[in-house]
């Protein structure tokens, strides 16, 4: 479960574009950012890459990135690279058969498409190729089995496009002013599709010609799709992005925001800050806002899950050491673990989440203002301010907890079962050290 939001320039407060995600898995999985070098392969080296469950060939020079990734895939859930280019993608759920064995997943997709394109409009375009070389698929939970298709907002400095697939069929759309993708189908117009999508929906009867053809209503999967709540998620989003002229603080506040019992910080799955613990629907476990300007773009994330409470810091590029770079696994997945542990003692209420709530507002106010203003020979000077400054109140606040066992009080038994089971396997995972 994700949420994506886009807004263009001829639409934005400063005339640049805005795009941002919320990333939404199991509470358990640790999602880090990683830094991948630019790099040139020699014939004799690049035969193969290795992606999440299949090889396919490598390419002559492949381009800078960073993702947020999943620690057991090859891809990532959204991430951007040095040309500017950021994609996030959705699972969406539709009546194409899933590819239960290895195929290759939407996250690998989505890096694949970030190391080899210098624009959207080509990401988009490689995207739509990648579908008809290789059946997308696979099992996409960490810890359960979950199958999906993919949706994917990919956006550049002028431009942003929606691309919506159903197995090896798509549909995509240029963006005018701002768009909101959440685990939906939702081009009942498109400017493209994959040549056979109409025939394809006709011969499975689920509508009659090409004249009361419908993507949305052919391809979607009904159940799945409603218990996602997500046309709840992508209303509130285009809701928010409808009142015009956005920054990148409302875009940091669209990805805060709750609906339901995610008001009194409780599970909801109709929430774009989703909160687990129901029996439907997953946690926010990464979130980020860039401003898109080629190589002067600006990325805010917060490396870690639930954005309600955890701050979004400057993030560049490149060359931050709190940045994991390609070997640095496990580096990352601390980072990440860290302040998840800090997590759970807020939401079983072991500890009241205000202090933290209220000084992590301060520093993030500050390195927000302050990252925007500096001189780009400064810029590297404030991220890292940003996350030394984080990282002492985490640490702070963590020194503290241990001296309190973790015990949830709040919400309702099936609630407090579940996180009670959610937290004791992560605390054994952390101390065993064992993350895949």
């Amino acid at each position: 479960m994700c949420d994506t939001i886009v807004a263009l320039p001829s639409y934005t407060k400063n005339g640049k574009m805005l795009f941002a995600k919320n990333s939404d898995r199991s509470p358990n999985e640790p999602q880090f950012l990683q830094h991948f070098k630019a790099r040139d392969y020699a014939m004799s080296q690049r035969p193969f890459v290795e992606l999440t469950y299949i090889v396919i060939p490598q390419v002559a020079h492949t381009y800078e990135i960073t993702i947020s990734r999943p620690s057991w895939m090859w891809g990532g859930e959204f991430g951007f690279n040095e040309y500017g280019v950021n994609i996030g993608n959705e699972a969406v759920f539709t009546k194409e058969k899933y590819l239960k064995s290895d195929g290759i997943t939407g996250m690998d997709m989505l890096r694949l498409a970030l190391e080899r394109c210098k624009t959207a409009l080509e990401a988009l375009y490689f995207l739509t190729v990648c579908l008809e070389k290789y059946p997308q698929g696979g099992n996409c939970g960490y810890d359960k089995s979950f199958y999906y298709h993919n949706s994917f907002l990919i956006a550049d400095s002028t431009d942003a496009y929606v691309l919506e697939t159903a197995g090896k069929y798509w549909a995509y759309k240029k963006v005018k002013d701002y768009f909101a993708i959440s685990n939906c189908l939702c081009l009942d117009d498109y400017d493209a599709c994959h040549p056979e999508l109409i025939s394809n929906a006709i011969k499975h009867g689920w509508c009659k010609s090409e004249k009361d053809f419908n993507f949305v209503k052919c391809y979607s999967e009904p159940v799945y799709t409603a218990f996602s709540k997500s046309k709840i998620r992508r209303q509130t989003a285009m809701d928010r992005l409808k009142k015009g002229a956005p920054d990148i603080k409302t875009f940091i506040s669209i990805l805060r925001t709750h609906n339901g019992r995610a008001k009194e910080g409780l599970n909801e799955v109709g929430s774009i800050c989703m909160h687990a613990g129901g029996l439907v629907g997953d946690n926010t476990t990464a979130s980020y806002v860039a401003e898109i300007d080629g190589r002067n773009s600006l990325y805010f994330a917060t490396g870690s899950s639930m954005p309600c409470l955890n701050i979004f810091k400057p993030v560049l590029l490149h060359e931050n050491h709190y940045i994991a770079e390609e070997r640095e696994e496990t580096k990352g997945i601390e980072y990440w673990l860290a302040r998840e542990k800090l997590m759970r003692y807020f939401i079983s209420g072991t500890m009241n989440a205000n202090d933290f709530l209220q000084q992590g507002r301060v520093i993030e106010e500050m390195c927000i203002d302050d990252f925007i203003s500096a001189r780009p020979d400064e810029k590297l000077e404030v991220s890292e301010n940003a996350f030394l400054q984080e990282e002492r109140l985490v640490n702070k606040c963590l020194t503290h907890a241990k001296t309190l066992p973790i015990a949830f009080t709040r919400g309702s038994i099936y609630y407090r079962l579940y996180w009670k089971h959610k937290t004791r396997t992560l605390i054994g995972k952390i101390s065993k050290k064992r993350f895949s």
